[in-house]
């Protein structure tokens, strides 16, 4: 059996979480292992799953509430220790520079575009592939 990714998706918003499933389907990519999803509503539950373990990239709703992706992942950046690449789901282009300010190491803008949105995690599911080697 061919082992699997776990992604983590953080997003208050079931429909953006829905989102985020689809545009990943079984794999983003041929290339990379079929993804297995951890849903969490709340920056609390966030942090219990990294504790845990096991999670190879993390997906995080900028748009959330009542805490954004944004503030969370610059938050695991600094307290999680190895922490998993992020995806950051960002409202504008325009927002990018705040994805770099919370140390995202991708973003894409909502809504979800299938096509860029599967790219982007199929290239941070290869990094943490070559990272964990």
């Amino acid at each position: 059996m061919q082992p699997t990714a776990t992604v983590l998706v953080y997003s208050d918003d079931s429909n953006t979480r829905e989102q985020v499933r689809l545009a990943t389907g079984r794999r983003p990519a041929p290339d990379v292992p079929p993804v297995e999803f951890v849903e969490c509503a709340t920056p609390a539950a966030v942090l219990r799953e990294l504790d845990r373990g096991g999670i190879d990239v993390c997906v995080l709703d900028g748009e959330a509430v009542p805490m954004g992706g944004m503030g969370v992942c610059r938050q695991i950046k600094d307290e999680v220790f190895r922490c998993p690449p992020v995806l950051l789901l960002i409202g504008r282009p325009q927002d990018a520079w705040l994805a770099t300010w919370s140390r995202a190491d991708a973003a894409v803008t909502l809504p979800v575009d299938p096509v860029e949105f599967a790219a982007s995690l199929a290239a941070l599911l290869r990094q943490k592939r070559l990272v964990s080697a």
